[in-house]
């Protein structure tokens, strides 16, 4: 579990073909610093373990399932990538609950700067905004956020000046792919929905 606070903005060293998946290098010294063998680590909003250390490198290894349902194959050497570790028991929760298991790839729609303030709308499968809600807590490529507007296929985000300078957001220009997660509670609300209006439409019981 993480929070979708981001620690490390690390950057892309290497990208080395596994098969039918990849091995990512991560340059980040402050979390290679105390990292270890087998620890999970978000990249990108998406739970990667980490397979090697070499200094201040991290190194994962991405699946063909990873790499069809998020933006960790797009990546090129150089590319900056948002780190987060996993929780622990007794950690302050900053963000929300974040699982590190990403439900789709949205595109940055349209992008409104403020001086050092924006405004992002990213558009989405529908099927997506079914679980979100004005207020309610959003994680675009790791990064916890608050949704101000839900429309049909797509959702916008306020970003402070210090979001924009510490995560890989404020790089993004309009049709840069990202990775979303939502809520995990709002997906348990939308299946409950979806079970009770199933048993609406069940045949009487013959006793």
């Amino acid at each position: 579990m993480f929070t979708g606070i981001i620690e490390s903005k690390g950057s892309i060293e290497r990208r080395t073909p596994q098969g039918p998946g990849l091995q990512l290098a991560v340059r980040s010294p402050d979390i290679a610093a105390d990292a270890e063998i087998g620890d999970s680590i978000a990249n990108n909003g998406c739970c990667l373990t980490v397979v090697a250390i070499e200094d201040e490198l991290l190194s994962f290894e991405a699946g063909e399932e990873t790499l069809k349902c998020t933006n960790l194959g797009q990546l090129q050497e150089g590319d900056p990538v948002n780190l987060e570790r996993s929780l622990q028991l007794g950690s302050r929760l900053g963000g929300h609950w974040v699982s590190g298991h990403v439900d789709a790839v949205g595109t940055l729609h349209e992008r409104f700067d403020d001086d050092d303030w924006s405004k992002f709308w990213f558009q989405v499968p529908h099927v997506l905004t079914r679980q979100m809600a004005c207020k309610g807590s959003i994680a675009v490529d790791g990064v916890s956020l608050t949704l101000v507007d839900v429309e049909e296929e797509r959702f916008s985000v306020a970003l402070i000046p210090h979001t924009l300078k510490m995560t890989t957001l404020g790089h993004y220009k309009v049709g840069a792919p990202v990775n979303i997660e939502t809520d995990l509670l709002a997906k348990y609300v939308e299946r409950q929905l979806h079970n009770h209006d199933n048993e609406d439409e069940l045949p009487p019981s013959a006793d």
